[in-house]
């Protein structure tokens, strides 16, 4: 007789646990056991316990290869409930201590089987009932999760139009959906007593506007409140605001710009030239080209106001930057002046509101959304069809895509819907999508790894510049974790070359992702473990780091509406010394499209109950010790990143938060 003893987890969310009967076989490569109830007195697979049950066979199984999992109905209740199970540890006759990760939801009358011990490569597989498992579960895998095309030009979609079709696990947790849609009936309630939801007036002056919520403000909304129309805070916002991705070194002025020495030599340091501090590295410049052309949605029959403009930056010796020169259009003309520092407050305050008004527009659109969002989609959906659970880069990815095929597939509802932000905004659906369309065609590799982005932008040595210095230190923790990974396991080229499963992982990420687009630079195939580990970095550091630094500022950056606004509503001056602050009020939202954002903004921003950071896997997966100490070096560099910027913070007037690892989170999930 042999003995196996079986310790269950459930889950410690919601509702994890069950009434139902759940059963257990193992199989082993001499045999198997008996279909067994696990049954002990009390209360069996309650929320958040352990339970330790014992199966018996004639003789030992030899080999333990899978475990398969059964729920059926108690026969005292009759409601069908899911029952999460989190792992599965089977303790062999011979002492062998194996691990089966599950960390899923199981329905009644379903039966799920395990694999469990060291992550295994498919060309690793040695027993025929681990190859079949394998080939079972991944063409299973590859017909729920399939790709769509909905937008040509843009990256493919996972097939489901409703979120609530995913299996359990890859939706909301119960707590998340609960929490979401308290936060949701609050505002709403407090926006309907004011009177402000869907309201057509505009703002009778620009301090009305601080009054939108009683309780919803942060540190730096306050700070922007009083300081938005500051030079330096706004160039400020161009490096460490939501969108740091955009501005670059410039050396020499494009032939569209027109700025002269005699125009910009106020704002230099006196003695010196533009020409001259251009040669320094002083001079930077934000262009939006890429938006010129777009057709933007009409607004009662007439095209809304947008500006494809271009801002020239200074860095002055105070290592402040500073705006010196702005124009609106890409075609210079008399009708198109380029404003200064030197104009009227409420010309050059139109003038600023415009660029950032382009800026907002790119930043939610392809920064963001395509770029962190759809982008990591791509990563989740061939993740999903291309390894099954016991392949070792599943293991490692999966986490990081918590949530975010759910997330996505609403979000293109509430975002890109008749109602939705973007489809509201000054370019509407149709122009988000082809502004997101054309930045996804020049998209390269090294524009996506952040040491290569930060250096072809020529920002390598730029002052006070929080979202490079805290970011690569990140990217390089990342890589170092990774590294050690994916040399455990490919410890040579060849490895790499015969995985097939991985060779065919990232040939769908650049068929489906990035299109086929041979230009971009992404691999179509890996040839050596370098390939795999500079890959898997950006993959990571895009789902973890780069959407935090683009999501997490949303509400403290753009809900203060002069300073964030993604529509407009009159066209921007064609002639100097005309406008008024009553200018700028007629052309910000009103006070219903303004509420309306800063709530979209304060969900978007939002840190949730069942937020977990980066370096955080309370899914044990991984059964090796080599790699649970890996994970540990992990954290532990993390953790002292974490200290020193804190430390560093709180000698800053405005902290930069968004790359600690504290606060980024593990997967995309707002």
């Amino acid at each position: 007789m042999a003995e196996y003893k079986i310790e269950v987890s459930t889950g410690d969310m919601q509702d994890a646990g069950t009434w139902d009967h759940v059963f257990l076989t193992l199989f082993g490569n001499e045999g198997q056991s008996e279909r067994t109830d696990l049954d002990n007195f009390g209360w069996d697979f309650t929320t958040g316990a352990t339970g330790t049950y014992t199966i018996k066979t004639s003789s030992s199984l030899g080999r333990l290869l899978l475990v398969k999992v059964e729920k059926d109905p108690c026969f005292l209740f009759s409601d069908d409930d899911e029952w999460y199970c989190s792992t599965i540890v089977a303790t062999t006759p011979e002492g062998e201590v194996i691990l089966f990760p599950c960390h899923r939801w199981i329905s009644r009358g379903e039966d799920v089987e395990l694999r469990g011990g060291r992550a295994m490569k498919v060309f690793e597989d040695d027993h025929p009932l681990w190859i079949e498992h394998r080939k079972k579960e991944l063409t299973f895998k590859k017909s729920l999760y399939q790709w769509m095309i909905v937008n040509e030009g843009l990256p493919h979609k996972i097939i489901f139009d409703d979120e609530y079709k995913f299996p359990a696990e890859i939706r909301f947790s119960k707590s998340r959906t609960a929490e979401l849609s308290d936060t949701k009936f609050r505002m709403g309630l407090e926006l309907k007593l004011k009177g402000m939801i869907g309201s057509k007036e505009k703002w009778a002056s620009i301090d009305d506007m601080k009054n939108v919520f009683w309780t919803k403000k942060t540190t730096i909304s306050e700070y922007l409140e009083e300081h938005w129309k500051e030079d330096d805070f706004y160039g400020y916002q161009f490096l460490n605001g939501n969108n740091p991705n955009m501005i670059k070194r410039c050396s020499e002025l494009p032939e569209n710009f027109p700025v002269t020495q005699e125009m910009v030599k106020p704002f230099l340091e006196k003695g010196t030239s533009l020409q001259e501090e251009m040669k320094k590295g002083n001079i930077f410049i934000f262009d939006e080209k890429k938006m010129d052309g777009i057709r933007p949605r009409d607004n009662d029959g007439e095209p809304m106001p947008v500006t494809a403009g271009l801002c020239l930056f200074y860095m002055n010796p105070e290592n402040k930057l500073k705006p010196i020169a702005i124009q609106l259009h890409q075609q210079p003309s008399e009708q198109n002046p380029i404003f200064l520092p030197s104009d009227t407050e409420t010309d050059w305050l139109l003038a600023k509101i415009f660029i950032r008004n382009a800026d907002v527009m790119d930043h939610e659109s392809t920064h963001h959304l395509m770029c962190t969002h759809f982008m990591a989609e791509v990563y989740a959906i061939a993740t999903l069809r291309c390894f099954p659970a016991i392949h070792p880069l599943y293991k490692l990815l999966f986490p990081h895509f918590r949530y975010t095929l759910f997330l996505n597939t609403r979000g293109r509802k509430l975002l890109l819907g008749p109602e939705g932000s973007l489809t509201m905004s000054s370019l509407g659906c149709e122009g988000m999508i082809e502004l997101m369309r054309r930045t996804h065609a020049e998209t390269t590799y090294s524009s996506l790894c952040l040491p290569e982005n930060i250096t072809a932008r020529g920002l390598e040595s730029v002052p006070n510049f929080f979202y490079r210095d805290d970011g690569l230190k990140v990217w390089n923790i990342i890589n170092t974790f990774v590294k050690a990974v994916v040399e455990f396991y490919y410890p040579t080229h060849s490895d790499v070359c015969k995985d097939s499963e991985l060779q065919e992982w990232i040939s769908e990420i650049f068929t489906h992702g990035f299109l086929g687009n041979k230009a971009s630079g992404i691999p179509a195939c890996f040839h050596c473990t370098e390939d795999v580990i500079r890959f898997i970095t950006m993959v990571i550091f895009t789902s973890t780091a780069q959407h935090a630094a683009v999501n997490n500022g949303q509400f403290d950056y753009f809900s203060w509406m002069p300073n964030g606004a993604i529509l407009l509503h009159k066209p921007p001056p064609t002639t100097k010394g005309q406008s008024s602050m009553e200018t700028i009020l007629e052309t910000l939202p009103n006070i219903g499209d303004t509420t309306k954002n800063m709530a979209m903004l304060w969900l978007l921003s939002k840190s949730y109950a069942d937020f977990i950071p980066l370096g955080a896997y309370p899914e044990q997966r991984f059964d090796e010790p080599a790699l649970k100490q890996m994970i540990k070096e992990f954290q532990a560099e993390l953790s002292y990143l974490s200290e020193e910027i804190t430390a560093r913070n709180s000698q800053l007037e405005v902290p930069y938060t968004y790359l600690n690892p504290t606060e980024i989170e593990n997967s995309i999930t707002t």
